[in-house]
């Protein structure tokens, strides 16, 4: 059996495999971090194990990859739950009644002690990726992280302020 080249098999299977990612994922920044895990994942494999089929055992890493990134995403939308258009108008409207105003506020300080309470780098992740809107990509690359750690301390930043709100156990 001959060694596999990394570069070789990137030059014949890249744009099959973007193409594939972007189908599964349906988003180009979603593909293009799948795209970089999944060639990580494949050169940790090369050094660990000879590989009989590349191009399809890279297909398989790769789809393995995007499953668990779009069960992240899903997961990650049933932990903070969109507030609702009204909700919000009666929050950012100048004549919502007092009594909301005053929960609404409760509420921030509630959650600003939850983000405070998280240990650092946790906190630092949360505040990039949820509340400055950074890619977990571009969290990562910023903190000199992975991206695999960037999503670890955002599930326990998020799991963390959900029991603070005493809704998770």
């Amino acid at each position: 059996m001959q060694p596999i080249s990394i570069d070789a098999l990137h030059r014949s299977e890249n744009a099959k495999l973007r193409r594939f990612l972007l189908r599964l994922l349906g988003n180009s920044t979603d593909a293009a971090d799948a795209h970089q895990e999944t060639y990580l994942r494949m050169l940790a494999a090369l050094s660990r194990t000879q590989i009989e089929q590349p191009s399809a055992f890279l297909f398989q890493i790769a789809h393995r990859v995007a499953l668990r990134m779009r069960n992240r995403r899903r997961f990650e939308g049933t932990l903070f739950q969109p507030v609702s258009a009204a909700d919000l108008g009666d929050i950012v409207d100048g004549y919502a009644l007092p009594e909301r105003q005053v929960v609404a506020r409760q509420e921030l300080r509630r959650l600003a002690a939850a983000v405070d309470a998280l240990p650092p780098r946790c906190r630092e992740v949360f505040l990039l990726v949820r509340i400055d809107g950074l890619p977990n990509g571009e969290a990562a690359a910023r903190l000199g992280i992975s991206r695999n750690m960037v999503e670890k301390h955002l599930i326990r930043a998020m799991l963390q302020c959900r029991r603070r709100f005493g809704d998770h156990p």
